[in-house]
Protein backbone atom coordinates (compact mmCIF):
# COMPACT_ATOMS: atom_id res chain seq x y z
CA UNK A 1 0.00 0.00 0.00
CA UNK A 2 1.29 3.35 -0.97
CA UNK A 3 1.91 5.90 1.90
CA UNK A 4 -0.20 8.68 2.23
CA UNK A 5 2.14 11.02 0.97
CA UNK A 6 2.72 9.64 -2.05
CA UNK A 7 -0.96 9.06 -2.83
CA UNK A 8 -1.75 12.45 -2.50
CA UNK A 9 0.89 13.81 -4.34
CA UNK A 10 0.04 11.34 -7.15
CA UNK A 11 -3.56 12.62 -7.03
CA UNK A 12 -2.35 16.45 -7.03
CA UNK A 13 -0.55 15.76 -10.04
CA UNK A 14 -2.67 17.85 -13.19
CA UNK A 15 -3.44 14.43 -14.90
CA UNK A 16 -4.58 12.89 -12.13
CA UNK A 17 -6.64 15.15 -9.58
CA UNK A 18 -9.78 14.94 -11.74
CA UNK A 19 -9.89 11.16 -10.88
CA UNK A 20 -12.23 12.13 -7.12
CA UNK A 21 -14.73 14.59 -9.30
CA UNK A 22 -17.14 11.88 -10.16
CA UNK A 23 -17.17 10.38 -6.10
CA UNK A 24 -21.01 9.79 -5.54
CA UNK A 25 -22.81 10.22 -2.28
CA UNK A 26 -26.56 10.43 -1.21
CA UNK A 27 -28.76 11.10 1.89
CA UNK A 28 -31.39 8.71 3.66
CA UNK A 29 -33.21 10.57 6.18
CA UNK A 30 -35.87 9.37 8.64
CA UNK A 31 -37.85 11.74 10.48
CA UNK A 32 -41.51 11.24 12.81
CA UNK A 33 -44.58 12.45 11.75
CA UNK A 34 -46.29 14.15 14.45
CA UNK A 35 -49.66 15.73 15.00
CA UNK A 36 -50.19 18.85 16.20
CA UNK A 37 -49.93 18.41 19.89
CA UNK A 38 -46.39 16.70 19.30
CA UNK A 39 -48.00 13.35 19.48
CA UNK A 40 -46.59 10.19 17.15
CA UNK A 41 -48.99 10.08 14.46
CA UNK A 42 -51.41 7.25 14.12
CA UNK A 43 -52.43 7.91 10.65
CA UNK A 44 -51.42 5.48 8.08
CA UNK A 45 -48.45 6.67 5.45
CA UNK A 46 -49.96 9.20 3.41
CA UNK A 47 -51.21 7.13 0.05
CA UNK A 48 -50.58 10.06 -2.11
CA UNK A 49 -46.54 9.74 -0.98
CA UNK A 50 -46.73 6.53 -2.71
CA UNK A 51 -46.26 2.95 -1.74
CA UNK A 52 -43.44 2.63 0.91
CA UNK A 53 -42.44 -0.93 -0.48
CA UNK A 54 -41.97 0.55 -3.96
CA UNK A 55 -41.27 3.83 -3.91
CA UNK A 56 -37.44 4.85 -4.20
CA UNK A 57 -37.92 8.21 -2.89
CA UNK A 58 -40.27 7.93 -0.32
CA UNK A 59 -40.76 5.29 2.33
CA UNK A 60 -40.74 4.10 5.83
CA UNK A 61 -38.53 2.48 8.42
CA UNK A 62 -39.42 0.80 11.36
CA UNK A 63 -42.97 3.12 11.71
CA UNK A 64 -46.06 3.91 9.67
CA UNK A 65 -45.16 7.17 11.26
CA UNK A 66 -41.45 7.19 10.41
CA UNK A 67 -40.94 8.12 7.13
CA UNK A 68 -37.87 7.76 5.07
CA UNK A 69 -36.32 9.82 2.09
CA UNK A 70 -33.99 8.78 -0.08
CA UNK A 71 -31.86 10.69 -2.38
CA UNK A 72 -30.63 9.37 -5.96
CA UNK A 73 -26.93 9.20 -6.03
CA UNK A 74 -24.92 12.63 -7.30
CA UNK A 75 -21.53 14.18 -8.19
CA UNK A 76 -22.87 17.20 -6.48
CA UNK A 77 -24.00 17.83 -3.31
CA UNK A 78 -25.80 20.58 -4.48
CA UNK A 79 -28.00 18.26 -6.54
CA UNK A 80 -28.45 16.02 -3.53
CA UNK A 81 -29.62 19.06 -1.36
CA UNK A 82 -32.09 20.06 -4.10
CA UNK A 83 -33.65 16.57 -4.15
CA UNK A 84 -34.16 16.24 -0.64
CA UNK A 85 -35.38 19.65 -0.48
CA UNK A 86 -38.07 18.74 -3.13
CA UNK A 87 -38.85 15.88 -1.68
CA UNK A 88 -39.59 17.16 1.67
CA UNK A 89 -41.51 20.01 -0.02
CA UNK A 90 -43.78 17.44 -1.99
CA UNK A 91 -44.17 15.68 1.45
CA UNK A 92 -45.52 18.53 3.85
CA UNK A 93 -48.12 18.83 0.97
CA UNK A 94 -49.74 15.81 1.64
CA UNK A 95 -49.14 15.50 5.73
CA UNK A 96 -52.65 17.27 6.22
CA UNK A 97 -51.49 19.58 9.36
CA UNK A 98 -48.75 16.91 10.46
CA UNK A 99 -45.53 18.25 11.22
CA UNK A 100 -42.18 16.50 10.79
CA UNK A 101 -40.02 16.22 13.88
CA UNK A 102 -36.56 17.56 13.53
CA UNK A 103 -34.70 15.48 16.33
CA UNK A 104 -33.30 12.20 16.73
CA UNK A 105 -34.45 11.16 19.55
CA UNK A 106 -38.64 11.13 19.69
CA UNK A 107 -41.50 13.25 20.40
CA UNK A 108 -44.33 11.83 23.04
CA UNK A 109 -44.47 8.64 23.00
CA UNK A 110 -47.30 6.47 24.95
CA UNK A 111 -47.36 2.56 24.94
CA UNK A 112 -45.04 0.77 22.83
CA UNK A 113 -48.23 -0.56 21.17
CA UNK A 114 -49.65 2.89 20.45
CA UNK A 115 -46.23 2.74 17.68
CA UNK A 116 -47.85 1.28 14.66
CA UNK A 117 -44.97 -0.72 12.54
CA UNK A 118 -44.99 -0.09 9.19
CA UNK A 119 -47.03 -2.12 6.81
CA UNK A 120 -45.95 -2.78 3.43
CA UNK A 121 -49.08 -4.44 1.60
CA UNK A 122 -49.91 -8.33 0.77
CA UNK A 123 -46.68 -9.30 -0.76
CA UNK A 124 -44.38 -11.78 0.65
CA UNK A 125 -41.50 -9.47 0.42
CA UNK A 126 -44.07 -6.93 1.98
CA UNK A 127 -45.10 -9.00 4.82
CA UNK A 128 -41.52 -10.09 5.38
CA UNK A 129 -40.42 -6.67 5.76
CA UNK A 130 -43.49 -5.74 8.40
CA UNK A 131 -42.62 -8.94 10.42
CA UNK A 132 -39.15 -8.24 10.67
CA UNK A 133 -40.09 -4.90 12.15
CA UNK A 134 -42.48 -6.82 14.60
CA UNK A 135 -39.28 -8.70 15.50
CA UNK A 136 -37.51 -5.33 15.98
CA UNK A 137 -39.94 -4.34 18.20
CA UNK A 138 -40.12 -7.59 20.68
CA UNK A 139 -36.47 -7.92 21.06
CA UNK A 140 -35.77 -4.13 21.82
CA UNK A 141 -38.88 -2.12 22.24
CA UNK A 142 -41.02 -0.06 19.66
CA UNK A 143 -39.68 3.17 21.49
CA UNK A 144 -35.99 2.42 20.65
CA UNK A 145 -37.05 1.98 16.62
CA UNK A 146 -38.88 5.58 16.41
CA UNK A 147 -35.35 7.01 16.81
CA UNK A 148 -34.15 9.15 13.40
CA UNK A 149 -31.34 9.39 11.94
CA UNK A 150 -29.29 10.31 8.84
CA UNK A 151 -27.15 8.53 6.84
CA UNK A 152 -24.79 9.01 4.10
CA UNK A 153 -24.33 7.11 1.32
CA UNK A 154 -20.58 7.62 -0.21
CA UNK A 155 -18.44 6.26 -3.17
CA UNK A 156 -15.19 6.51 -5.16
CA UNK A 157 -15.65 6.71 -9.07
CA UNK A 158 -14.11 4.00 -11.21
CA UNK A 159 -11.42 5.91 -12.64
CA UNK A 160 -10.12 6.82 -9.53
CA UNK A 161 -10.05 2.37 -8.44
CA UNK A 162 -8.42 1.84 -11.50
CA UNK A 163 -5.63 4.31 -10.72
CA UNK A 164 -5.48 3.05 -7.35
CA UNK A 165 -4.67 0.01 -8.41
CA UNK A 166 -2.22 0.67 -10.92
CA UNK A 167 -0.54 2.74 -8.37
CA UNK A 168 -0.44 0.03 -5.72
CA UNK A 169 1.07 -2.84 -8.39
CA UNK A 170 -2.02 -4.68 -6.79
CA UNK A 171 -1.90 -8.55 -8.06
CA UNK A 172 -5.90 -8.58 -7.21
CA UNK A 173 -8.59 -8.55 -9.57
CA UNK A 174 -9.95 -5.02 -9.59
CA UNK A 175 -13.09 -5.70 -7.57
CA UNK A 176 -11.55 -7.50 -5.38
CA UNK A 177 -9.00 -4.91 -4.52
CA UNK A 178 -11.55 -1.98 -4.43
CA UNK A 179 -13.45 -4.59 -1.70
CA UNK A 180 -10.35 -4.59 0.07
CA UNK A 181 -9.47 -0.91 0.27
CA UNK A 182 -13.25 -0.59 1.16
CA UNK A 183 -12.39 -2.11 4.63
CA UNK A 184 -9.50 -0.28 4.81
CA UNK A 185 -11.13 2.63 5.15
CA UNK A 186 -14.10 1.20 7.54
CA UNK A 187 -11.69 0.35 9.67
CA UNK A 188 -10.55 3.82 9.78
CA UNK A 189 -13.07 5.40 9.76
CA UNK A 190 -14.34 2.85 12.87
CA UNK A 191 -11.31 4.14 14.99
CA UNK A 192 -12.48 8.01 14.42
CA UNK A 193 -15.79 8.24 14.04
CA UNK A 194 -16.31 9.61 17.90
CA UNK A 195 -15.01 12.90 15.71
CA UNK A 196 -18.39 13.48 13.82
CA UNK A 197 -20.17 11.96 17.13
CA UNK A 198 -18.63 14.82 19.12
CA UNK A 199 -18.86 17.44 15.87
CA UNK A 200 -22.32 16.42 14.60
CA UNK A 201 -24.48 14.64 17.81
CA UNK A 202 -27.24 16.94 18.31
CA UNK A 203 -28.85 14.45 20.97
CA UNK A 204 -27.93 15.11 24.67
CA UNK A 205 -31.86 15.32 26.01
CA UNK A 206 -34.39 13.33 25.63
CA UNK A 207 -38.36 13.83 26.56
CA UNK A 208 -39.01 11.54 30.05
CA UNK A 209 -41.46 9.67 28.11
CA UNK A 210 -38.55 7.99 26.39
CA UNK A 211 -37.46 6.72 29.52
CA UNK A 212 -39.84 5.57 31.98
CA UNK A 213 -39.23 2.02 32.90
CA UNK A 214 -36.00 1.88 31.55
CA UNK A 215 -32.64 1.67 33.31
CA UNK A 216 -30.10 4.72 32.38
CA UNK A 217 -27.85 7.12 33.42
CA UNK A 218 -29.14 10.45 32.93
CA UNK A 219 -29.90 13.33 34.94
CA UNK A 220 -33.10 15.38 34.99
CA UNK A 221 -32.81 18.66 33.44
CA UNK A 222 -34.74 21.05 35.69
CA UNK A 223 -37.36 20.87 37.85
CA UNK A 224 -39.95 20.46 35.34
CA UNK A 225 -39.24 16.15 35.29
CA UNK A 226 -39.95 16.29 31.86
CA UNK A 227 -37.03 16.16 30.44
CA UNK A 228 -33.42 13.88 31.02
CA UNK A 229 -29.93 14.50 29.64
CA UNK A 230 -26.61 14.01 30.00
CA UNK A 231 -24.28 17.67 30.84
CA UNK A 232 -21.52 17.15 28.13
CA UNK A 233 -23.68 14.44 26.42
CA UNK A 234 -23.38 14.88 22.24
CA UNK A 235 -25.51 11.91 21.13
CA UNK A 236 -27.62 9.83 23.13
CA UNK A 237 -28.71 8.10 20.35
CA UNK A 238 -25.78 6.45 19.65
CA UNK A 239 -25.45 5.16 23.44
CA UNK A 240 -27.57 2.77 25.25
CA UNK A 241 -30.55 4.27 25.19
CA UNK A 242 -30.30 4.16 21.16
CA UNK A 243 -29.26 1.49 19.12
CA UNK A 244 -27.17 -0.71 20.81
CA UNK A 245 -28.12 -4.12 22.94
CA UNK A 246 -27.07 -6.23 25.01
CA UNK A 247 -27.44 -8.98 22.69
CA UNK A 248 -25.26 -7.43 20.27
CA UNK A 249 -22.72 -6.34 22.85
CA UNK A 250 -21.02 -9.86 22.62
CA UNK A 251 -20.49 -9.53 18.11
CA UNK A 252 -17.61 -9.13 17.54
CA UNK A 253 -17.31 -8.36 14.05
CA UNK A 254 -14.61 -8.47 12.43
CA UNK A 255 -13.92 -5.95 9.51
CA UNK A 256 -10.44 -6.77 8.49
CA UNK A 257 -11.79 -7.94 4.97
CA UNK A 258 -14.99 -9.02 3.78
CA UNK A 259 -14.71 -12.96 4.40
CA UNK A 260 -14.43 -12.13 8.11
CA UNK A 261 -17.18 -9.67 7.88
CA UNK A 262 -19.21 -11.99 6.20
CA UNK A 263 -18.65 -15.03 8.48
CA UNK A 264 -19.21 -12.72 11.51
CA UNK A 265 -22.29 -11.81 10.51
CA UNK A 266 -23.95 -15.54 8.78
CA UNK A 267 -22.79 -16.87 11.94
CA UNK A 268 -25.55 -14.31 13.69
CA UNK A 269 -28.25 -14.69 11.52
CA UNK A 270 -27.75 -19.29 11.90
CA UNK A 271 -26.91 -19.08 15.55
CA UNK A 272 -29.94 -19.37 17.86
CA UNK A 273 -30.15 -16.33 20.84
CA UNK A 274 -31.96 -17.95 24.20
CA UNK A 275 -33.80 -14.54 24.69
CA UNK A 276 -35.04 -14.69 21.57
CA UNK A 277 -35.92 -18.88 21.42
CA UNK A 278 -38.21 -17.72 24.32
CA UNK A 279 -39.98 -14.93 22.39
CA UNK A 280 -40.85 -18.21 19.73
CA UNK A 281 -41.26 -17.22 16.43
CA UNK A 282 -45.14 -17.81 16.22
CA UNK A 283 -48.17 -16.78 18.39
CA UNK A 284 -50.50 -19.30 19.34
CA UNK A 285 -52.38 -18.63 16.23
CA UNK A 286 -49.92 -19.53 14.08
CA UNK A 287 -49.00 -15.81 13.41
CA UNK A 288 -45.34 -14.26 12.96
CA UNK A 289 -43.31 -12.57 16.38
CA UNK A 290 -40.34 -12.50 14.61
CA UNK A 291 -38.45 -13.86 11.32
CA UNK A 292 -36.59 -16.55 13.23
CA UNK A 293 -34.72 -16.73 16.64
CA UNK A 294 -31.28 -15.80 15.96
CA UNK A 295 -28.85 -13.23 17.35
CA UNK A 296 -30.02 -11.55 14.11
CA UNK A 297 -32.60 -11.87 11.82
CA UNK A 298 -31.48 -10.74 8.81
CA UNK A 299 -28.17 -8.08 8.15
CA UNK A 300 -29.94 -4.97 8.51
CA UNK A 301 -30.63 -5.87 12.32
CA UNK A 302 -27.01 -5.31 13.36
CA UNK A 303 -26.67 -1.42 14.37
CA UNK A 304 -22.92 0.09 13.02
CA UNK A 305 -22.13 2.62 12.28
CA UNK A 306 -20.91 2.31 8.99
CA UNK A 307 -21.90 -0.32 6.38
CA UNK A 308 -20.17 -1.76 3.71
CA UNK A 309 -22.68 -2.15 1.08
CA UNK A 310 -23.70 -3.59 -2.86
CA UNK A 311 -26.83 -3.03 -4.74
CA UNK A 312 -29.30 -6.09 -4.24
CA UNK A 313 -30.67 -7.42 -6.71
CA UNK A 314 -34.84 -8.39 -5.85
CA UNK A 315 -35.38 -11.19 -2.80
CA UNK A 316 -31.64 -11.23 -2.52
CA UNK A 317 -30.01 -10.74 0.47
CA UNK A 318 -27.67 -7.85 1.59
CA UNK A 319 -25.11 -10.30 2.30
CA UNK A 320 -25.33 -12.49 -0.56
CA UNK A 321 -25.00 -9.29 -2.87
CA UNK A 322 -21.46 -8.34 -1.02
CA UNK A 323 -20.48 -12.50 -1.37
CA UNK A 324 -21.02 -12.20 -4.99
CA UNK A 325 -20.16 -8.63 -6.26
CA UNK A 326 -17.99 -7.02 -3.11
CA UNK A 327 -18.46 -3.65 -1.51
CA UNK A 328 -19.83 -0.70 -4.43
CA UNK A 329 -20.66 1.90 -1.43
CA UNK A 330 -20.44 2.80 2.01
CA UNK A 331 -23.59 3.96 3.98
CA UNK A 332 -22.19 6.15 7.04
CA UNK A 333 -25.27 5.57 10.41
CA UNK A 334 -23.92 7.46 12.92
CA UNK A 335 -24.96 10.89 12.31
CA UNK A 336 -28.09 13.02 14.38
CA UNK A 337 -30.67 14.95 12.42
CA UNK A 338 -29.50 18.31 13.15
CA UNK A 339 -32.64 20.00 14.60
CA UNK A 340 -31.48 23.61 13.31
CA UNK A 341 -31.38 22.44 9.91
CA UNK A 342 -34.64 21.67 7.63
CA UNK A 343 -33.37 19.00 5.97
CA UNK A 344 -31.61 17.75 8.79
CA UNK A 345 -28.13 18.04 7.33
CA UNK A 346 -25.96 21.12 5.95
CA UNK A 347 -23.82 21.35 2.60
CA UNK A 348 -21.04 22.14 4.56
CA UNK A 349 -21.46 18.72 6.98
CA UNK A 350 -21.57 16.87 3.66
CA UNK A 351 -18.43 18.32 2.86
CA UNK A 352 -16.39 17.71 5.58
CA UNK A 353 -17.87 13.77 5.75
CA UNK A 354 -16.39 13.67 1.86
CA UNK A 355 -12.99 14.56 3.23
CA UNK A 356 -12.90 12.78 6.52
CA UNK A 357 -13.99 9.14 4.51
CA UNK A 358 -11.20 10.01 1.70
CA UNK A 359 -8.59 10.58 4.68
CA UNK A 360 -9.96 7.12 6.36
CA UNK A 361 -9.17 5.73 2.70
CA UNK A 362 -5.74 7.08 1.92
CA UNK A 363 -4.31 7.13 5.52
CA UNK A 364 -2.63 3.26 6.42
CA UNK A 365 -5.15 1.11 8.55
CA UNK A 366 -4.06 -1.49 10.04
CA UNK A 367 -5.92 -4.72 10.71
CA UNK A 368 -7.81 -4.36 14.26
CA UNK A 369 -8.05 -6.93 16.59
CA UNK A 370 -10.13 -7.79 19.96
CA UNK A 371 -8.15 -4.88 22.40
CA UNK A 372 -8.93 -2.27 19.69
CA UNK A 373 -12.50 -3.44 18.95
CA UNK A 374 -13.07 -2.73 22.92
CA UNK A 375 -11.28 0.48 22.62
CA UNK A 376 -13.51 1.72 19.86
CA UNK A 377 -16.59 0.70 21.70
CA UNK A 378 -15.72 2.52 24.73
CA UNK A 379 -14.54 5.93 22.80
CA UNK A 380 -17.68 5.66 21.57
CA UNK A 381 -19.32 5.61 24.72
CA UNK A 382 -17.07 8.36 26.39
CA UNK A 383 -17.69 10.52 23.42
CA UNK A 384 -21.80 9.68 23.79
CA UNK A 385 -21.75 10.82 27.43
CA UNK A 386 -19.41 13.15 27.97
CA UNK A 387 -17.86 13.92 24.53
CA UNK A 388 -18.07 18.13 25.25
CA UNK A 389 -16.46 17.51 29.06
CA UNK A 390 -13.19 19.56 28.62
CA UNK A 391 -11.50 16.91 30.77
CA UNK A 392 -12.69 13.69 28.14
CA UNK A 393 -9.60 11.47 27.26
CA UNK A 394 -10.02 8.49 24.61
CA UNK A 395 -8.08 5.43 24.03
CA UNK A 396 -5.17 5.49 21.22
CA UNK A 397 -3.46 2.59 20.60
CA UNK A 398 -3.74 1.68 24.30
CA UNK A 399 -2.64 4.93 25.90
CA UNK A 400 -5.55 8.05 27.25
CA UNK A 401 -5.25 10.99 24.49
CA UNK A 402 -7.28 14.30 25.40
CA UNK A 403 -10.43 14.43 22.82
CA UNK A 404 -9.93 17.94 21.61
CA UNK A 405 -5.98 17.58 21.13
CA UNK A 406 -6.67 14.24 18.84
CA UNK A 407 -9.62 15.76 17.32
CA UNK A 408 -7.20 18.96 16.43
CA UNK A 409 -4.70 16.30 14.70
CA UNK A 410 -6.97 14.44 12.84
CA UNK A 411 -8.25 18.05 11.74
CA UNK A 412 -4.85 18.91 10.65
CA UNK A 413 -3.82 15.67 9.09
CA UNK A 414 -7.23 16.14 6.76
CA UNK A 415 -6.10 19.43 5.64
CA UNK A 416 -3.96 17.99 2.59
CA UNK A 417 -7.34 15.87 1.96
CA UNK A 418 -9.45 18.86 1.71
CA UNK A 419 -7.00 20.70 -0.50
CA UNK A 420 -6.91 17.77 -3.22
CA UNK A 421 -10.73 17.36 -2.87
CA UNK A 422 -11.38 21.44 -4.27
CA UNK A 423 -8.66 21.23 -6.36
CA UNK A 424 -10.76 17.94 -8.27
CA UNK A 425 -13.84 19.35 -7.40
CA UNK A 426 -13.34 23.15 -8.63
CA UNK A 427 -12.94 24.55 -4.83
CA UNK A 428 -16.58 23.85 -3.79
CA UNK A 429 -15.85 24.86 0.30
CA UNK A 430 -13.63 21.34 1.41
CA UNK A 431 -11.12 23.44 3.00
CA UNK A 432 -13.37 26.20 4.71
CA UNK A 433 -16.11 23.25 5.82
CA UNK A 434 -12.95 21.61 7.71
CA UNK A 435 -11.65 24.83 8.99
CA UNK A 436 -14.93 25.79 10.48
CA UNK A 437 -14.75 22.05 12.20
CA UNK A 438 -11.24 23.38 14.32
CA UNK A 439 -13.37 26.14 15.87
CA UNK A 440 -15.56 23.41 17.06
CA UNK A 441 -13.26 21.31 18.41
CA UNK A 442 -11.62 24.37 20.73
CA UNK A 443 -14.98 25.45 21.73
CA UNK A 444 -17.87 22.72 22.72
CA UNK A 445 -20.19 25.47 23.50
CA UNK A 446 -20.32 25.49 19.09
CA UNK A 447 -21.44 21.97 18.89
CA UNK A 448 -24.97 21.47 17.84
CA UNK A 449 -25.53 19.41 21.08
CA UNK A 450 -24.64 21.97 23.67
CA UNK A 451 -27.06 24.64 21.18
CA UNK A 452 -29.60 22.51 22.20
CA UNK A 453 -29.08 22.55 25.85
CA UNK A 454 -27.92 26.36 25.81
CA UNK A 455 -31.41 26.96 24.01
CA UNK A 456 -33.29 25.21 25.55
CA UNK A 457 -32.16 26.33 29.06
CA UNK A 458 -32.41 29.93 28.14
CA UNK A 459 -36.07 29.85 26.98
CA UNK A 460 -37.09 27.88 29.71
CA UNK A 461 -38.30 24.79 27.67
CA UNK A 462 -37.99 20.82 27.75
CA UNK A 463 -36.57 18.60 25.29
CA UNK A 464 -40.44 18.60 23.79
CA UNK A 465 -41.39 22.08 23.65
CA UNK A 466 -38.08 22.90 21.91
CA UNK A 467 -37.94 20.77 19.03
CA UNK A 468 -41.77 21.21 18.85
CA UNK A 469 -41.33 24.89 18.39
CA UNK A 470 -38.62 23.93 15.70
CA UNK A 471 -40.76 21.56 13.87
CA UNK A 472 -43.54 24.34 13.47
CA UNK A 473 -40.68 26.52 12.20
CA UNK A 474 -39.63 24.02 9.63
CA UNK A 475 -43.10 23.06 8.99
CA UNK A 476 -43.66 27.03 7.76
CA UNK A 477 -40.36 27.39 6.00
CA UNK A 478 -41.47 24.40 3.46
CA UNK A 479 -45.03 26.19 3.10
CA UNK A 480 -43.55 29.18 2.41
CA UNK A 481 -40.97 28.25 -0.77
CA UNK A 482 -43.17 26.04 -2.21
CA UNK A 483 -41.94 23.02 -4.89
CA UNK A 484 -41.73 24.28 -8.46
CA UNK A 485 -43.84 22.29 -10.82
CA UNK A 486 -41.67 20.09 -12.59
CA UNK A 487 -40.24 18.33 -8.81
CA UNK A 488 -43.94 17.94 -7.97
CA UNK A 489 -44.90 16.48 -10.80
CA UNK A 490 -41.79 13.85 -10.92
CA UNK A 491 -42.72 12.95 -7.61
CA UNK A 492 -46.75 12.71 -7.93
CA UNK A 493 -45.80 10.89 -11.05
CA UNK A 494 -43.28 8.67 -8.90
CA UNK A 495 -46.02 8.10 -6.54
CA UNK A 496 -48.49 6.65 -8.85
CA UNK A 497 -46.61 4.55 -10.87
CA UNK A 498 -45.07 2.82 -7.07
CA UNK A 499 -48.75 1.91 -6.01
CA UNK A 500 -48.65 0.21 -9.46
CA UNK A 501 -45.45 -1.57 -9.39
CA UNK A 502 -46.60 -2.87 -5.61
CA UNK A 503 -50.00 -4.02 -7.05
CA UNK A 504 -48.04 -5.78 -9.59
CA UNK A 505 -46.06 -7.10 -7.46
CA UNK A 506 -48.76 -8.77 -5.16
CA UNK A 507 -50.67 -10.01 -8.22
CA UNK A 508 -47.39 -11.65 -9.19
CA UNK A 509 -46.67 -14.03 -6.17
CA UNK A 510 -47.11 -17.19 -6.93
CA UNK A 511 -45.13 -18.79 -3.23
CA UNK A 512 -46.50 -19.31 -0.03
CA UNK A 513 -44.94 -17.17 2.75
CA UNK A 514 -43.57 -19.83 4.84
CA UNK A 515 -41.48 -21.35 1.29
CA UNK A 516 -40.46 -17.44 0.31
CA UNK A 517 -39.39 -17.19 3.48
CA UNK A 518 -37.04 -20.88 3.30
CA UNK A 519 -35.88 -19.90 0.26
CA UNK A 520 -34.95 -15.93 1.20
CA UNK A 521 -32.87 -18.04 3.86
CA UNK A 522 -31.62 -20.08 1.64
CA UNK A 523 -29.36 -17.60 0.37
CA UNK A 524 -27.12 -17.85 3.29
CA UNK A 525 -25.75 -21.24 1.97
CA UNK A 526 -23.11 -18.95 0.58
CA UNK A 527 -21.61 -18.71 4.19
CA UNK A 528 -20.13 -21.76 4.49
CA UNK A 529 -17.80 -20.61 1.64
CA UNK A 530 -17.22 -17.47 3.44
Amino acid sequence: MATFDKLLNDLKKPENSPLLYGILRGLEKESLRVTEAGELAQTPHPKKLGSALTHPQITTDFSESLLEFITPPSHQVGAVIENLMATHQFTYGHLNGEHLWPASMPCLLEDDEDIPVALYGNSNVGRMKTIYRLGLGHRYGRKMQTIAGIHYNFSLPSPFWAHLHGLEQSKLDLQEFRTNRYFDLIRNFRRYFWLLLYLFGASPAVCGCFVEDKNHCLEKFDDKGKTYYRPYATSLRMGDLGYQSDAQTSLLVDYNDLRSYLRTLCRAINTPYEGYQNIGTRDETGEYLQLNTSLLQIENEFYSSIRPKRTARTDETALTALFYRGVEYLEVRCLDLNPYEPLGISRDQMLFLDTFLLYCLLTPSPQTFEQEFRAIQENQKRTVYNGRDPAIKLIDNGDEKPLRKWGQELLTAMEPVAELLDLSCGNQGYMSALKAQSAVIEDPELTPSARVLRNMRENNQTFFEHTMELAQQHSQYFKRVGIDDSANERLQAMAESSLLEQATIEVKDDLGFDEYLSDYYAQYDFCARA
